[in-house]
């Protein structure tokens, strides 16, 4: 993105202060090295050179490796298609669909958030996961309502993570078409040079959005162009958009404000007579971030009825935006709200790029909490059922399935991004004497980590904080919900249902079991319409044993669940509060008072579904799978190590579809006269029917490779291993 200098430098990053900022800068994250530091089983190695992305040459696209997300980087190669030739090309198709209630863009001013973090492609390019515990993500979803990725290459394709991720919370997903520079301008000149180029090139970006499963484009043409061109930009853009249209249901193509309707590289920070004819082709403008404060209305009039497909934009760096970005971005967006546009927030990353705060999580849920105090919640979850979170971020230092821990290492992954919960972190700890908080050094119960809520509770109070807001009609029929807690000492957990009646009454329902219904006392005749007793739910394996699960089973007809909380309380004995023991070393623990005891529980995961038993998954003979691309090489101390495409497919007379798959590798050794020796081993987890498998080591003394295909249901259950799809290699 660009704004408009008192220089003749023109600035696509993010500083004024300095020429070295005005050029170097923009150099430096363009070729910066995306690599983190990987050296384990089936992750990227450690050792490629620091100076190079890892799709520039020696890379060949047409050759097994890891399987990365890359972008196009000229014309020739997204004419030849060649793209769809790329061994890494069915790695990078997201598997989750927009939702159906998501396909037309709500009537209200919409947020579109543009991501551009340290150029793009960063811990993200792995598609399959990295080991950086630390890797940026999004997970404030409920408030957005576009998402954008963004980088400085021709043609940016979007990872199929943060597609998955979007397109689970309802969120649209675009990639970015631009041309910059002089690299840039000879790009327009052949793309434009004839209607029917400018159209087969439109062409070329829709297939690609269609077959890699995301949303439309953003194009930011930011040269300047003859005006000869612009009859073909023009048909470019529109027939961009028809194509878009006839092939992704809800599809958007946004225009960006920089070249102008004669030609001009001129950013005009508003909707008007130099800009709008490429919004009149299109489904809006992403209109420049150096806008003033009456700029908002005046576009707002020009668009009409179509003032919400105008995207003010806002740098969060704070490069001559309104407000001043970076802590004070929601200066914009209360005016921009109460000017009844659309906002487009460029750069959120700035929290993660500058280290701001103490630490990136509580940064980036601070900086997130403007955004909602100014714009509001967006997105509701639960709609539909069934319905399943771990509340995983796509990122933590342990794995974990169904209670049984499977990975204690490092790890990275947006495509596991489970439903967000939509915490409410402006809680005031202080005053409460409580905090709530992304728990990713304990052991999970599911995924790579959990809710925890700690503090200092009064004997006598309760404490509850909001975990989804929903709209989830409740049908006449039977409802049930899973849950698993962890609680030191004397805390207790419940979950409170909020719900509206035919009548648009509000009530509540609370969820604890037979034990905990005696800490809430009176409460439950003053805050509860209805009980429902939960039971304890025995598993086979737990991750940690203080885990315990439970399920409670409804009928509440003709109501629609718009919320759901958690409750916190300390248990008492005939209306008196034990002395607290508080187990958890992990976190400092809270001081003992008369009045106050300490406070600390865990949430693991909830299920909401139909069907009291898990899902019933298909026989391990209704798949096919396959090893393909096998390559043995020679390592050291004897050993050899293996690479190979794990595939597998359903067979037809199967309808339903999955969306997520757990992988492991059981190592055999065959000894005479003695019981068969079995290693298993986690993988990782795979999006699509494939996984590639990277220089696992594999020693002498084994005599196959058994790689398990463990299929996971939309209500969080997971095929039993036994049961589960198998590929054997035999040595």
């Amino acid at each position: 993105m660009s704004i408009v200098l008192p220089s003749p430098f023109q600035n696509p990053r993010r500083t004024l202060k300095s020429i070295k900022s005005l050029l170097i800068d923009p150099l430096l994250r363009f070729i910066s090295f995306l690599l983190p530091p990987m050296s384990t089983e089936n992750q990227p190695n450690s050792n490629q050179e620091e100076d190079r992305r890892p799709w520039e040459p020696p890379f060949d696209p047409s050759k097994p490796s890891i399987p990365i997300s890359y972008p196009i980087t000229d014309l020739q190669t997204l004419e030849s298609r060649s793209y769809f030739d790329s061994f890494h090309f069915p790695f990078n198709r997201s598997s989750v669909p927009l939702p159906s209630d998501a396909v037309e863009p709500p009537s209200r001013p919409r947020l579109l958030v543009c991501h551009d973090m340290m150029g793009g492609y960063r811990d993200d390019v792995w598609v399959q996961g990295g080991t950086n515990p630390d890797a940026y993500a999004i997970w404030h979803w409920h408030l957005i309502d576009v998402f954008v990725y963004f980088s400085h290459y021709l043609v940016t394709l979007p990872p199929p993570g943060w597609v998955n991720a979007a397109h689970t919370h309802g969120v649209k997903v675009l990639g970015t078409f631009i041309t910059e520079w002089d690299e840039g301008k000879v790009a327009c000149e052949t793309l434009l040079s004839t209607k029917d180029s400018a159209r087969m090139y439109a062409e070329r970006l829709a297939e690609l959005a269609f077959a890699l499963g995301f949303d439309g484009w953003l194009i930011n043409v930011e040269v300047k162009l003859g005006i000869q061109l612009i009859g073909n930009l023009k048909e470019f853009v529109h027939h961009l958009s028809q194509t878009m249209h006839s092939s992704v249901p809800g599809s958007l193509v946004i225009w960006y404000d920089a070249v102008t309707i004669d030609g001009k590289l001129n950013w005009q920070d508003q909707l008007n007579d130099r800009n709008k004819p490429f919004f009149d082709l299109c489904d809006g403008i992403f209109v420049n971030y150096t806008w003033k404060e009456n700029y908002p209305k005046v576009s707002a009039a020009v668009a009409g009825e179509r003032k919400f497909d105008v995207y003010m934009g806002i740098d969060v760096f704070g490069r001559n935006t309104f407000g001043g970005g970076q802590w004070n971005t929601d200066a914009a967006l209360h005016l921009l709200k109460e000017d009844d546009v659309s906002a487009a927030i460029f750069a959120p990353g700035w929290v993660y790029e500058t280290k701001q705060g103490a630490d990136f999580q509580s940064s980036q849920t601070r900086w997130w909490g403007l955004v909602e105090q100014s714009w509001g919640i967006l997105q509701s979850y639960p709609k539909l059922l069934p319905f399943y979170s771990n509340f995983d971020q796509g990122h933590g230092y342990h794995l974990s399935v169904e209670g049984l821990k499977v990975a204690d290492d490092p790890w990275c992954n947006i495509s596991c991004q489970g439903f967000q919960p939509v915490l409410d972190y402006s809680t005031d700890s202080i005053r409460t004497g409580m905090e709530i908080f992304i728990n990713f050094k304990d052991t999970p119960y599911s995924g790579g980590g959990s809710i925890t809520v700690k503090g200092s509770l009064r004997h006598d109070a309760s404490f509850s904080t909001r975990l989804f807001n929903g709209r989830l009609p409740l049908e006449n029929t039977p409802v049930h919900i899973l849950y698993s807690v962890k609680a030191d000492g004397d805390s207790v957990l419940g979950l409170c249902l909020e719900l509206l009646t035919e009548t648009a009454d509000k009530t509540h329902a609370l969820i604890a079991n037979d034990a905990q219904l005696l800490s809430f006392g009176k409460e439950l005749e003053n805050k509860y319409n209805t009980i429902i007793q939960a039971e304890k739910s025995k598993a086979e394996v737990l991750a940690d044993k203080s885990w315990v699960l439970y399920k409670a089973s409804f009928q509440l007809n003709d109501h629609t669940l718009t919320g759901i909380s958690i409750i916190c309380i300390l248990k008492r004995t005939n209306g008196i509060t034990r002395p607290a023991v508080v187990k958890s070393t992990t976190f400092e623990q809270p001081k003992v008072t008369d009045e106050y005891s300490p406070y600390c529980a865990s949430l693991g995961h909830i299920c909401i579904r139909t069907s009291e038993q898990d899902m019933k998954f298909p026989p391990a003979n209704a798949w096919f799978t396959e090893g393909q691309h096998i390559l043995w090489a020679q390592g050291s101390h004897g050993t050899k190590s293996v690479s190979l495409k794990l595939v597998w497919q359903l067979k037809a007379e199967y309808t339903i579809a999955f969306v997520k798959y757990n992988i492991y590798v059981e190592k055999q050794i065959v000894a005479p006269d003695t019981e068969d020796i079995i290693s298993r081993s986690y993988l990782g987890v795979a999006r699509v029917e494939a996984l590639y498998v990277s220089d696992l080591d594999v020693p002498n003394e084994v005599t196959a490779l058994k790689f398990i295909i463990q299929v996971c249901g939309p209500d969080g259950s997971c095929q039993e291993l036994e049961k589960s799809p198998t590929f054997i290699l035999t040595l």
